[in-house]
């Protein structure tokens, strides 16, 4: 692509852009430039794009530093074909800056190409090769010999948040265990339910949700420890200054920590954090620092995650860009934060996959673990369309080499779910759900039957995770199990008959 010069303003400032002729609609559009400033120490760059009927208002960003190159990934689908398009960089704030843009790229993808292309890191990232030898005591191979395979475990954690309402609801918990592997409570964790009145802790609720998924073998993440927003910090909290928040914020996490170490897998703990600073602003710039550093000391084997909304679903908030999410983790690397990993809300409306997948890939460059927390889609699209949406952010999010697992945020409540149910009332599929169980069976290896060949030897893919087989051949039968954990190479098992 070579841009042209476009809107050179009276100051001598001009905004680089791409003429694209003929796009095709509902193709998708991944492009990437590396891009200089002059005119200021830093600044967000906005992608956008503008056809003859709508425009895009951003559709990839970057914060590029004075005298240096900075790499902006973006992409885009469009809902009406174009024949004429510009593909526009600016200063989000509008001030005028010179933008130089080299090594630019555009690559249109058909959506035949971008589902082969998921499927592929599907087969390549979540599967595994396998051969099973069959001989007998002395080595001799036996051809012939008749295996079944089942898989009882998935390796890879899907899941949904629950509530309190599933206490006691023998139907809801077994529609929960018979679909999730993974779990997070929706708000029984967050300090304004566990102590709405300073000094009066209350755990009943956690404990008996932490019994429920601990008896169905469920993992479970930890979420909140603290919200940033003021509206969900407990009304006493927001009373206090100085030494009184200080002794408040300490013992709860003392309190919380102490409790349930080693209980979660995870602990979201200064939530929100990109778009509030409750705490920061009362207790200085290292408060969120030391929230980190404390709940690491008391449970050293948890993995701390930073959790944040609008990073993979928009670029349009100026809060939470890619590179503001990236700058704040390398902030508090740099400051000693331990063990920390990369939460994403995914509170979709209309998913623009171009764009989640370049998000992504630049935060897949921090090499830590990723993970989408609260996966949904907006209820303003209505309930077909949210179907829709879901299976295509869930393939995006599952063949993502760099995603470690996925929750839902679909918790059920007698009058609903925070913005997407899977469920009706009576556990009667939504479209939502429809698609989730569509998934979580092609996401699973079903049972294989099959006879070893010439070799003794029987050979098949299968998702990761734990495996039952059973071998027969004559008179004799043997049953074993095994993990299929993550690597490119075939694994072998013998079994002696």
């Amino acid at each position: 692509m070579r841009p042209a010069i476009f809107g050179k303003t009276a100051t001598g400032f001009y905004t680089p852009a791409f003429l694209l002729k003929n796009l095709t609609v509902g193709n998708f559009y991944c492009f990437s430039t590396w891009i200089k400033i002059q005119g200021a120490n830093s600044a967000l760059i906005r992608a956008s794009l503008k056809t003859e009927n709508r425009t895009y208002n951003c559709i990839g960003t970057v914060l590029a530093k004075n005298g240096c190159w900075s790499f902006l990934k973006g992409g885009f689908v469009l809902d009406s074909p174009s024949n004429l398009a510009l593909l526009l960089f600016q200063n989000s704030d509008d001030k005028d800056i010179d933008i130089t843009i080299d090594s630019s790229s555009l690559q249109s993808f058909t959506d035949q190409e971008w589902r082969f292309n998921q499927q592929f890191m599907i087969n390549t990232q979540r599967k595994r090769a396998v051969t099973i030898h069959v001989s007998d005591q002395q080595g001799n191979r036996l051809q012939g010999a008749a295996i079944t395979i089942n898989q009882v475990s998935k390796d890879f954690p899907f899941g949904s948040a629950i509530a309190h309402t599933i206490l006691g609801n023998l139907p809801y918990q077994n529609w929960f265990v018979e679909r999730f592997n993974a779990a997070v409570f929706e708000n029984e964790l967050k300090w304004y339910a566990t102590e709405p009145d300073q000094g009066k802790t209350n755990y009943t609720l956690a404990d008996q949700m932490l019994e429920f998924v601990r008896a169905h073998q469920i993992i479970a993440r930890g979420h909140n420890i603290f919200w940033e927003d003021p509206k969900y910090t407990p009304a006493w909290v927001r009373n206090l200054t100085g030494p009184d928040l200080q002794s408040a914020v300490n013992s709860r996490i003392q309190s919380l920590m102490s409790k349930y170490k080693e209980e979660f897998i995870h602990w979201d703990v200064s939530n929100e954090m990109l778009h509030f600073d409750f705490y920061e602003q009362r207790l200085g710039p290292d408060a969120t620092l030391h929230f980190y550093e404390t709940a690491h000391q008391s449970d050293p084997l948890a993995t701390l995650f930073m959790n944040e909304f609008n990073v993979v679903e928009t670029c349009s908030d100026v809060k939470s860009t890619v590179d503001t999410y990236i700058e704040r983790i390398r902030e508090l690397e740099s400051g000693g934060m331990y063990m920390d990993g990369i939460g994403l809300e995914s509170h979709f409306t209309v998913p623009n996959l171009p764009l989640m997948r370049a998000v992504i890939d630049k935060l897949a460059t921090l090499r830590l673990p990723i993970w989408l927390t609260e996966v949904d889609i907006s209820s303003s699209v209505g309930k077909e369309l949210q179907g829709v949406y879901l299976e295509q952010v869930l393939r995006e999010g599952f063949s993502h080499p760099s995603v470690n697992g996925i929750m839902l945020w679909t918790a059920l409540h007698p009058k609903g779910c925070y913005e997407m149910c899977l469920t009706d009332g009576n556990f009667k599929n939504l479209p939502a759900g429809d698609v989730v169980d569509k998934l979580l069976k092609e996401w699973e290896s079903g049972e294989m039957k099959g006879v070893t060949g010439e070799h003794g030897s029987y050979s098949f893919y299968g998702f990761l995770g734990e495996y039952k087989v059973n071998v027969g051949y004559g008179d004799r039968a043997a049953n074993f199990t095994f993990s299929l954990p993550p690597s490119g190479e075939t694994k072998h098992f013998s079994i002696h008959l």
